[in-house]
């Protein structure tokens, strides 16, 4: 893996997070979907932990250097 896909991956991840946190919000409003709060929160941590290990995992990579062949 290089650091730009790892960089890519923290990104995605990280998109995904935003969006479930989104979606735990917009049910803690609605009165019969408050029960999916917690999962969508819990989904929402684990994309955010898996963002945070590809930004750490990319920080120990080398950067790509792009050669013109």
């Amino acid at each position: 893996m290089t650091r730009d896909q790892a960089l890519t991956e923290a990104r995605l991840a990280a998109s995904r997070a935003k969006e479930l946190a989104q979606a735990a919000d917009r049910d803690l409003e609605h009165p019969t979907l408050k029960h999916d709060v917690p999962r969508w929160a819990a989904a929402s941590t684990a994309y955010a932990d898996v963002s945070r290990a590809y930004t750490a995992l990319a920080a120990a990579l080398p950067i790509t250097k792009v050669t013109n062949v």
